[in-house]
């Protein structure tokens, strides 16, 4: 009987002391040498141990401006030096004209760094200024480390003349807001840290 408890009819004869199987296991001889798996783990090993020196040879030399590329970089420094020097390439940048006057232009002043007051008092010196304030609230997020200027499509000059008012640097489009947001206002000012 086998383990199922069918009979083994059919089955080859089992020997003693040797398990149950449903496929015997017949090993197949091979002509490999005594020793061939231990010899090519070795030869495995040695190549790639000397894979490994050579990335760190040229990692190091990539690293610390060895190489090929030095002797270039020494020659164009002496290039530089007796070269007359060069003039600047004139900027030609389009700045965008401002179309409005300043009472024309409606600014949102946003508190982006929690102190309180923060937006009341900059919507004060944005007034002085001659602009027309929309709203004062607070930001998104808390974490303003720069006051910036945000203008609506179309009014690039005028929102870039409000930062020159004010002296604020960054200055750009409208990043996470929509012009649905602003009530009307052509500008954004949150004021940061």
């Amino acid at each position: 009987m086998g383990l199922d408890g069918g009979s083994r009819e059919g089955l080859a004869p089992r020997r003693a002391n040797t398990p149950s199987v449903d496929h015997p296991f017949e090993s197949v001889p091979t002509n490999l040498p005594q020793g061939f798996w231990r010899t090519a783990a070795v030869v495995a090993i040695l190549v790639a141990t000397v894979e490994l020196v050579l990335l760190i040879v040229t990692g190091t030399a990539l690293m610390f401006g060895g190489g090929s590329s030095a002797p270039a970089a020494h020659e164009t420094a002496a290039k530089a030096k007796t070269a007359a020097p060069p003039k600047p390439a004139p900027h030609h940048h389009a700045v965008a004209e401002a179309k409005l006057a300043r009472k024309q232009v409606t600014v949102m002043v946003l508190n982006g760094n929690g102190r309180p007051g923060a937006a009341a008092g900059a919507a004060a010196l944005v007034r002085r200024h001659g602009y027309t304030i929309r709203t004062v609230g607070n930001a998104s997020r808390m974490s303003y480390a720069h006051s910036m200027v945000m203008y609506r499509p179309g009014y690039e000059g005028e929102g870039r003349r409000l930062a020159r008012d004010l002296k604020i640097r960054r200055v750009g489009p409208l990043d996470g807001m929509r012009p649905s947001q602003l009530h009307g206002a052509k500008a954004v000012l949150i004021i940061g840290a």
